[in-house]
């Protein structure tokens, strides 16, 4: 059984469900101390255990520490079973990350899984739903599955009770994937989305991206208002259609947060990214990690590598027989992974 320290690193919920994850992948069992010791609320929090539940749940794992608060879990994992699964966080807490911690070992199943996810899905610390369908998702049939979301309900903090399915068709075994180059821009937009709020927020988040961004015009910015929420909510997205990859760039609004902040968030990392020369940015890099490890074998450029992506390479090297490497090339990072 691998021993994980989880106050390495970023120490935060990325190497548990990291570990989840590949553990469903490898059958290998893990135990993992200290989880999340240095978080101002240390150990499994709500959205954490749904993970671990979520997991246990299509392999039929034996579980012990699964509890809140709980900084020690073991965790033995039995067969994956591809099927149709609901999964209740109960809080705000992100329905994305639970759904990325259980996605990598059905995309490897010999039928296909449908899911349905209820809790928040824009989170100001997590993926939000638009990113996750426009650029996760699609990125991901790079390696072969093909994954279908479709939005119920949008979930805001502090209610949440957001809603999304997926249907995951998966392979048998994940493609080589070169993700060196994003190609030209085809097409980039922002949109700001509103939920009871006024637009008055909107437009000034959208003016400053017109007025931060280099040459953008106004038939490139829109609002999208909604009713489909149970609370209300903003959220503004930068996008960008490339010829090989779609990044999505997105910052939730909080209660007492100016909307210009918003906007300066998003602008930020959609500007590093525009400035680089890197595929994909520094959440994408993250994200795509372990299914270029599943595969035995890849490379990728980023605008970025941090220190959580770091961590998650340590974390997926301490369960598949991979070599990562990152390369400083100046205007990128190169991501380098071999069997």
């Amino acid at each position: 059984m691998l021993t994980i320290d989880g106050s390495f690193g970023e120490g935060g919920g990325q190497i548990l469900r990291t570990s989840l994850a590949l553990s469903l992948v490898t059958g290998k069992a893990f135990k993992l101390i200290n989880l999340r010791a240095n978080r101002t609320n240390p150990g499994l929090q709500q959205q954490h255990l749904t993970a671990v539940r979520a997991a246990a749940t299509i392999s039929d794992a034996t579980v012990e520490g699964d509890a809140r608060s709980s900084q020690t879990l073991v965790f033995e994992p039995g067969k994956v079973t591809p099927g149709t699964y609901e999964f209740d966080i109960g809080t705000a807490g992100s329905t994305t990350l639970v759904f990325q911690t259980i996605l990598p070992p059905l995309m490897l199943c010999s039928e296909k899984s449908k899911l349905t996810f209820t809790g928040g899905t824009h989170n100001p610390h997590a993926p939000p739903f638009d990113y996750t369908n426009e650029t996760y998702a699609p990125t991901l049939e790079l390696f072969g599955p093909v994954v279908k979301l479709e939005l119920g309900r949008l979930g805001f903090y502090p209610p949440g009770g957001g809603m999304f399915s997926a249907v995951i068709n998966p392979v048998e075994k994940l493609k080589t994937v070169e993700l060196i180059r994003r190609g030209k821009i085809l097409r980039r937009s922002a949109r700001s989305l509103l939920v009871r709020l006024s637009q008055r927020i909107g437009q000034k988040e959208l003016d400053y991206v017109r007025n931060n961004m280099p040459d953008w015009g106004g038939g490139e910015l829109r609002l999208d208002i909604s009713d489909n929420a149970i609370s209300s909510g903003n959220a503004l997205t930068i996008q960008f259609e490339c010829e090989y990859v779609t990044e999505t760039f997105t910052a939730v609004g909080t209660r007492g947060l100016p909307a210009e902040k918003v906007a300066e968030n998003a602008v930020g990392y959609a500007r590093r990214y525009v400035e680089s020369t890197g595929a994909v940015g520094e959440f994408l890099a993250d994200q795509i990690l372990i299914p270029f490890a599943m595969a035995g074998t890849g490379s990728y450029t980023a605008d970025l590598i941090s220190t959580h992506t770091e961590t998650n390479i340590e974390t997926v090297e301490k369960f598949l027989d991979v070599k990562i490497t990152v390369t400083d090339e100046g205007t990128h990072h190169r991501v380098d992974v071999r069997s």
